[in-house]
């Protein structure tokens, strides 16, 4: 297979999209210095969480943090979008003497319409012409199940949908996804590769990719079926020393696992010893392999270029790109040609911004305008009226506006008795996907939402479900949020409009839910009562660290939860009288508190 790499040297670095020189070639004046020199430059540039936003995303979800130079203010930046992205990547390669554009998964799934509607093909395609080389595979890589997975690697038409375009069959990605630590229960053997290793100016250079070993948690059961998910710390060191034996002393690890800065702002500083960086990402840096010179991460899709200790202390580059294509990352690399290691002092990571006033990749604005026109008939139909912004993905409170609007919608959608006879519902917040956005996208007008911009919300098509859990069950549910496996980071529930109670985030643990504030139509729990619990699919299986929901009883299938989001704007907007965001008075949080899904 031609390789990225080997197509961006054959074609000069795309030189089709008109905006960028091809990479020089190295004079034979610099090719006899470079053998003088004990070491080669190597960049890396990277992305993460991707999740097939080709176009622009909107409101505050396409906008990256960062201080304003002139004020001194935090400031909110347009960023992102794959026509953007491109150009960035492809100037930012040019100066380079050899470069290497990895992922650290999520490049697919959770994708707006343009792209899910045709199984993120389109993403495939776009990364192949972006040049990407190699990514890690994440958990949403799993929404379709590992066969899709395979099929999104190896190429073929979809087994159900078959081919989009007649005579044009999908070939597959150009780039090679890795899944380390993604075993096939029965066989013990990878599901795909567990590295990939490539040449840099003579020196081998190895990437090992991974993804969180709580993937089965944090997707459908039927995505994962099948599958084993190990730890990552182990998996990583096993194949590193693997990659030793073959003299494969330069390594890369591209893990879907991640950190939580201390700050929101895209270029903050986590210190020499990574003590401004907290959550999973700083134990599993601390205990791999030195032999790793750098590593990739994702997940939280949030932003920094740290440094955190290796096992003899040592600082190692730990970064992520925030999400969506706002963001990349340059990682510049010595590495040394007698040892045919990284040299560690020299890596040196940077983010950047994929800033909206640079020129637009052609050959990517061709791509999301032959994909537009195929989904147009579904995607333009609207579906409903917003008066002003409601935010979901984009909001850092505990309470979204948008995740409101949802659980009222599932509320609404299945409490009829034939329904399930739902009493109360409740959304994940990591469901929610984006906000609900006043400005038009397109020709639709300003506060129309479309099928597609409601699709972009609820991506999953994940189907309703309603149970009965008993009073004491559900007290339990509300206190997964901040408990167990939760309890660092949590979930907090979004729900419907007749439920209220009180958060304590200055407690640990389930004590943070105050037991006695729970109100449900303005009435007490009753720990021995039982009731109609609605919820989508994947949060109705116990999935975020909720068995509580797993445990209920009675199962009653519906309609799909977009159907349901899209039937509630429907019926509770018009242009006369369009939607509002609501109070978020449902939940009253005391203490710090801040979305960490």
């Amino acid at each position: 297979m031609l390789t990225a790499r080997s197509r961006r040297a054959a074609l000069a670095a795309i030189a089709a999209a008109g905006l960028v020189g091809t990479v020089a070639m190295p004079t034979a004046a610099q090719a006899a210095d470079a053998k003088r020199q004990k070491t080669v430059n190597l960049q890396l540039l990277a992305i993460n969480d991707f999740h097939g936003n080709l176009e622009p995303p909107a409101g505050s979800s396409g906008t990256i943090k960062e201080i304003d130079p002139a004020t001194g203010q935090v400031v909110s930046t347009p960023a992102g979008g794959i026509e953007y992205l491109a150009t960035a990547l492809r100037q930012a390669r040019i100066p380079a003497d050899d470069s290497i554009t990895v992922a650290a998964g999520d490049i697919v799934g959770a994708s707006p319409l343009t792209s899910a509607l045709f199984h993120d093909e389109p993403t495939i395609e776009a990364m192949d012409k972006l040049g990407l080389d190699v990514t890690a595979v994440g958990n949403h890589e799993f929404d379709e199940g590992a066969k899709e997975l395979v099929r999104l690697q190896e190429g073929g038409c979809h087994p159900v949908d078959g081919c989009y375009e007649e005579g044009r069959k999908f070939k597959g990605a150009n780039f090679n996804y890795l899944a380390a630590n993604v075993t096939n229960e029965k066989t013990g053997k990878p599901i795909l590769a567990p590295y990939w290793v490539t040449k840099s100016q003579g020196v081998k250079v190895g990437f090992i990719g991974a993804t969180l070993e709580g993937t089965p948690n944090i997707v459908t059961a039927e995505g994962v079926k099948g599958l084993k998910f190990g730890n990552e710390v182990a998996t990583i060191n096993k194949y590193a020393a693997e990659l030793k034996k073959q003299g494969v002393n330069s390594i890369v690890a591209l893990i879907h696992e991640g950190g939580y800065p201390a700050s929101s702002t895209y270029n903050y500083d986590c210190g020499t010893a990574g003590q401004g960086i907290s959550g999973p990402i700083v134990d599993i840096a601390k205990n791999l392999d030195p032999a790793i010179g750098a590593i990739v991460t994702g997940h939280t899709h949030n932003a920094y270029a740290c440094t955190i200790p290796d096992p003899q202390g040592v600082p190692r580059s730990v970064t992520s790109a925030a999400s969506f294509g706002r963001l990349y990352t340059e990682i510049d690399l010595k590495l040394d040609k007698t040892t045919g290691s990284i040299v560690r002092p020299s890596v040196k990571a940077e983010n950047h911004v994929v800033r909206r006033t640079v020129e637009k990749a052609p050959d990517m604005t061709e791509l999301i305008a032959h994909y537009s026109k195929l989904a147009a008939p579904i995607a333009n139909r609207p579906v409903g009226y917003v008066g002003s912004d409601i935010n979901g993905r984009g909001s850092s409170d505990l309470e979204k506006p948008l995740g409101d609007v949802i659980a009222d919608a599932q509320l609404e959608g299945l409490a009829p008795a034939d329904k399930g006879g739902a009493q109360v519902a409740f959304m994940n917040p990591g469901g929610i996907r984006s906000d609900l956005v006043y400005k038009a996208s397109g020709a639709e007008g300003d506060g129309v939402v479309t099928y597609g911009e409601a699709f972009t919300v609820q991506p999953f098509t994940n189907m309703m479900q309603v149970k009965t859990l008993t009073g004491a069950q559900l007290v339990q549910l509300l206190q997964q949020q901040v408990s167990g496996p939760n309890d660092a980071a949590p979930k907090i529930l979004q729900g419907s409009k007749n439920l209220a109670y009180t958060l304590d985030m200055r407690k640990t643990g389930a004590a943070r839910v105050v037991a006695d504030s729970i109100r449900l139509n303005g009435a007490p729990i009753d720990p021995a009562g039982k009731y109609r619990v609605a919820a989508n699919e994947f949060l109705a299986g116990g999935g975020d660290g909720f068995p509580a929901f797993a445990a209920g009883t009675d199962k009653l299938v519906g309609a799909s939860d977009l159907d349901v989001f899209a039937a509630y704007l429907g019926a509770h907007s018009s242009a006369a009288s369009p939607l509002k965001a609501p109070a978020q008075d449902r939940i009253k949080v005391i203490g710090p508190g801040s979305d960490i899904d």
